[in-house]
């Protein structure tokens, strides 16, 4: 079956061009071909360079007005037509369509959100008489945009993740190169389309698909570019800083989200809350809850209930309204999770639910008595296997929770002050979320991990102060009388 969806094309500097050679994207569910894309090569993305070069002028010199009309008119393309981008996600991706619904609202809150950023791009005046001798001083610092900025995005969130990059990147002022997904690119052509539409001058930004192996350095490596913002892997974010050079580096790399349920907290709503947290977008989610310790005098009762509720997940087709859980991105990525969920039952580990494959689709997976050796606890599996865990007390649960080498979030379930306050102070981690799974966020809070999970922050404030720079302006004052 195929799509209405920009088949064929990519945006290089403001304009749609096609490409005789082809990359065909699939529906994961059944591996029909939706769509196809050009199979861009070194010379489109180094003309792309070439081009945001002077696309890069162009933006700095828009006024905060322009940018914010330009946003804002982009957001309303997207609010327009909704079902569009949503059925665009669903088919090209993993989640369901009221996932893909969720996204589109997001995505769309996160250009407006840019918009209302772009007018708090400030600077603040500078004291310099505190330093003696400088009483004869004044001055002022102001913001300027980095220049041209490298976006590379994953498959998971194909539509707001590019929003969270093109539109700081455009409230501050920048050009911006977005290289997608291969198996994700229609929902990122779809931005640059509401964005064509919002009258955003050419040059300012390229869409440029095809395979990694083709493009991928080329964008990495040129020195034209002065920032890179990566969404993605911990190996290839390692691969892509040592190749970068000199430039500003912003990476989500995911992560291997703990959550801890202590003796007091509310055991049903914990349930529910990490059910969610395990299973949406099939756990494919730098969020996802990945380990969940509890506390050995209620863990069978949290158990019960947990399991209760990941039995009642509704899988199926994506297009239904009544599905809760797709397939994951591709059969080769189903088949690496049943091998790491085979690795760890072979080591003693116990499955209580799930465990099962068909072509692209796990079924919701729950284990326990996993052994700590397992790659299934010390790596990210991005797909939908939760793993619990009996602890004694609180100390053990974040001792055990900050034994891998990620740290974006975590989650903890207590009434407990004293105990939530330690926790926050005590994860190892770029956000704790009380009473709530490690899988919450909102799009205008600074987001963003430490050890493996990455480096910097997103949230469209704190990621228009990424791609923007602090220059000092300082005045000293002459006396005319001398």
């Amino acid at each position: 079956m195929a799509t209405e969806i920009m088949g064929g094309r990519m945006l290089l500097a403001g304009e749609w061009i096609e490409r005789t050679e082809q990359i065909n994207v699939y529906n994961p569910e059944n591996n029909e071909i939706i769509g196809s894309i050009p199979a861009g090569k070194a010379e489109d993305m180094n003309d792309a360079i070439t081009l945001a070069q002077e696309g890069k002028e162009i933006a700095e010199n828009l006024s905060i007005r322009e940018r914010m009309d330009i946003l804002n008119k982009a957001a309303t393309y997207i609010e327009d037509n909704l079902e569009d981008f949503a059925r665009t996600i669903a088919l090209e991706g993993s989640k369901t369509i009221n996932e893909a619904r969720s996204e589109t609202k997001r995505a769309a809150e996160t250009i407006r959100i840019s918009a209302e950023e772009a007018r708090r791009l400030t600077g603040e005046s500078i004291n310099f008489d505190q330093m003696p001798g400088n009483t004869d001083r004044m001055g002022y610092y102001f913001r300027f945009p980095v220049g041209i900025i490298a976006a590379i995005t994953p498959f998971n969130d194909p539509l707001n993740l590019i929003a969270h990059k093109i539109g700081p990147g455009i409230a501050a002022g920048n050009a911006v190169i977005i290289k997608p997904a291969t198996e994700t690119p229609l929902s990122a052509l779809k931005m640059a389309e509401a964005f064509m539409y919002a009258g955003l001058p050419h040059k300012i930004l390229s869409v440029i698909t095809g395979r990694a192996r083709d493009i991928g350095d080329v964008l990495i490596e040129s020195k034209e570019v002065n920032m890179i913002s990566f969404t993605g892997g911990m190996e290839t974010g390692e691969k892509i800083a040592k190749k970068a050079g000199l430039k500003k580096l912003s990476m989500e790399l995911g992560s291997n989200s703990p959550a801890i349920v202590l003796n007091d907290a509310d055991l049903h709503e914990a349930a529910v809350s990490t059910t969610s947290g395990a299973f949406a977008a099939a756990g494919q989610n730098c969020l996802s809850v990945q380990r969940i310790y509890v506390e050995e005098d209620v863990y069978e009762s949290f158990k019960e209930l947990f399991l209760k509720e990941v039995k009642e997940v509704k899988t199926g087709s994506k297009l239904s309204e009544s599905t809760e859980m797709g397939p994951v991105i591709n059969e080769k990525e189903a088949e690496r999770i049943e091998k790491w969920v085979k690795e760890a039952t072979e080591a003693g580990a116990l499955i209580l639910s799930g465990g099962t494959r068909k072509g692209a689709h796990y079924d919701p997976t729950v284990l326990e008595n996993v052994p700590e050796s397992a790659t299934l606890v010390k790596e990210e599996i991005f797909g939908p296997v939760v793993l619990l865990f009996k602890v004694k007390n609180l100390h053990e649960a974040i001792k055990r929770s900050n034994d891998v080498n990620y740290g974006l979030q975590a989650g903890i379930f207590t009434a407990n002050v004293n105990a939530a306050l330690k926790a926050s102070k005590k994860l190892r981690v770029g956000g704790v979320m009380i009473n709530d799974s490690s899988d919450f966020r909102i799009d205008a809070m600074p987001f963003g991990g430490i050890k493996g999970s990455g480096l910097g922050r997103e949230g469209v404030e704190y990621t228009i102060k990424e791609m923007s720079e602090e220059r000092i302006i300082a005045f000293k004052i002459l006396d005319e009388d001398e």
